[in-house]
This record gives structure tokens, sequence and C-alpha cells, in this order.
């Protein structure tokens, strides 16, 4: 029996400088891929208590089953991807599990001492990062969306049969 509270660990999120020199780097060096990258991604957002729009470019890929994700921000407002004096947190950011529920997921990680530092949604996904008493640096996501777990189906079969073409689709929200 797995002792694992919220299953095994969907994605492991980095916040990078440059999307698409990650993207191009991971792809060279390490062979992820197939890539698919959502420019303009906006989501209202409470950081800290403070509310705001958060906007960002997002690109995903597979590890046999777990995501690798990178978030690139494109704007000042409240967000948790920069630290209180303003510079960007480069670096792995967090780990993420999908979730049925955020809310009553969210509860329970409340009743286990963790605190939500920050919650955002639009109309494809709610998420909430939380900090954990005694973990520093590292956030813990959880993600809601009827469409999430779908994109998580499909990326984890295209990465387990991809040969190297075609390695980035995009979809940019600006244009839709």
């Amino acid at each position: 029996m797995s002792r694992q509270k919220y299953g095994p660990i969907d994605q492991i999120g980095f916040v990078v400088e440059n999307l698409d020199a990650s993207v191009r780097h991971w792809s060279e060096t390490m062979g992820l891929g197939p890539w698919i990258v959502f420019r303009n991604v906006s989501m209202e957002s409470q950081c800290y208590g403070r509310t705001g729009t958060v906007m960002i470019d997002v690109a995903m890929a597979w590890q046999d089953d777990t995501q690798i994700e990178f978030i690139e921000l494109k704007n000042d407002g409240p967000c948790p991807y920069r630290d209180e004096a303003g510079k960007l947190l480069v670096g792995m950011h967090h780990i993420a599990w999908l979730t049925g529920n955020l809310d009553t997921t969210v509860e329970d990680a409340l009743k286990d001492g963790m605190k939500v530092v920050f919650r955002a949604e639009n109309a494809a996904t709610k998420v909430a990062y939380l900090e954990a008493p005694g973990e520093k640096g590292v956030l813990f996501e959880f993600i809601e969306g009827e469409g999430t777990r779908q994109l998580f189906i499909e990326g984890r079969a295209a990465a387990k049969t991809w040969d190297g073409s075609n390695p980035i689709r995009e979809i940019d929200f600006a244009a839709l």
C-alpha cells in the first residue's frame, strides 16, 4: 500500500528567464519533447493576500509520467515567481499534483500545516501553491481543470512515441 497522500508527483515546475531557450536546451541536451507551449496565459490571482492578474508563457513536456513545466513571467503583478525584493526566482520552483477537487485537496493540505500563498484561475484551470513548514525554496502546487487531466494523458503518450520530429506545438491565447 502506498503512503503517497496525493499520489505520484505529476509535475516539476521551473521558472525560466527565456522560455524558448530553455525548451531548445532541454530538447537538445535531455531529449525531451514534444513540447506544448502556451503563450499569453492570463490568470486572475491572489498571492500573499494581493489580488491581480498573472501573465505567463508556459512550456510542457513529459519524462515518462512526470511533466516538466517551464514558466516565463510576462508581467509585474503579484505572483509567486518573484521574491519579496522583486527578483525572479529562476530554477526549480514547485512540484505539483493533479486533483479532481482543488478546494478539498487544499483543505487537506491546510490540515497538514501547509499555507496557501497563491491561488489563480482562468476558464481552463485552477491552481493553488502552498508552502510547507520547514520546506524553504519549493512550493507545492495542486491543479484542477477539466482539460488538464486529458492534456497529461495525451502528453505522456506523445512523449513515449516521439521520434524527434515536430518538437514544439504552440497555442497563443492572445490569438483566440
